[in-house]
């Protein structure tokens, strides 16, 4: 039903790429990338361009997911209505905010989503019912922790139910804690290293928008970082320079 979901939950590591309403989404999606990460919050991206993106992965290997702009009820269920099989939402500061992100996310009774009929790849299901149910046990939820504000509460944010991954915000955190885009700085590192063992403790996934330069993937993992973004144009472009030099 989710395969990242499955993946995490098995201690695993998950790996997307971003893209926009443009990309050639079918494609990304069957590339190797467990899944495809839409933003709006920081792209000319609008939610509702993206339903025909998010179409064109039906049946591929990724699964889309979806970064609101605000932490609303009304961006949440326009994600979701789009196709989204997991939904992010920025500067999540506190377990209320949390707590009203997973509700925007579910199907009552476990939360507040409004009902637009059946949204998104789920598998089959006897009855609405049932639907519902799959999709409240399988959409991914991915609260950000952005702040000085949120990191000293991430406990209590962990707490709350629901919770799939939290993703660290990597620019806009260095900023709060005062070593602006110093990712390789020790009150940096001592901070993602906090992250990543609370969201041990509390079996949450802890997760990275994209890879900080002068960090890497390996770093991320030893700190205990299981999901982040890589972007894909270098593969791509060494691909087909390795295509071309072979015919050559």
């Amino acid at each position: 039903m989710n395969t990242v979901k499955a993946k995490l939950k098995a201690g695993e590591t998950a790996i997307g790429t971003t893209a926009g309403s443009t990309s050639d989404s079918r494609f990304l999606a069957n590339s190797g990338y467990d899944f495809v990460l839409f933003d709006t919050q920081h792209s000319p991206d609008e939610i509702k361009q993206l339903g025909g993106v998010v179409s064109a992965m039906r049946g591929a290997d990724a699964i889309p997911i979806i970064r609101v702009g605000e932490n609303r009820q009304d961006q949440i269920c326009y994600a979701l209505d789009q196709g989204a099989k997991g939904i992010i939402s920025p500067m999540i500061n506190t377990p209320e905010m949390a707590k009203e992100m997973v509700s925007w996310c579910k199907y009552p009774h476990e939360g507040e989503r409004s009902s637009a009929g059946p949204r998104g790849e789920w598998g089959e299901y006897k009855d609405y019912r049932e639907y519902m149910n799959i999709v409240n046990e399988h959409l991914l939820i991915l609260p950000m922790i952005e702040t000085v504000q949120a990191l000293e509460g991430i406990d209590d944010i962990l707490a709350v139910p629901g919770i799939d991954v939290l993703l660290v915000g990597p620019s806009d955190l260095s900023i709060a804690l005062d070593v602006p885009l110093d990712y390789t700085s020790d009150t940096y590192i001592n901070a993602l290293g906090k992250i990543g063992e609370a969201c041990n403790k509390a079996g949450v996934a802890a997760g990275m928008f994209f890879v900080p330069p002068g960090i890497s993937p390996q770093q991320l993992g030893e700190l205990g970082f299981r999901f982040y973004t890589l972007p894909w144009q270098g593969w791509a472009t060494e691909g087909i320079k390795n295509g071309i030099a072979a015919l050559r």
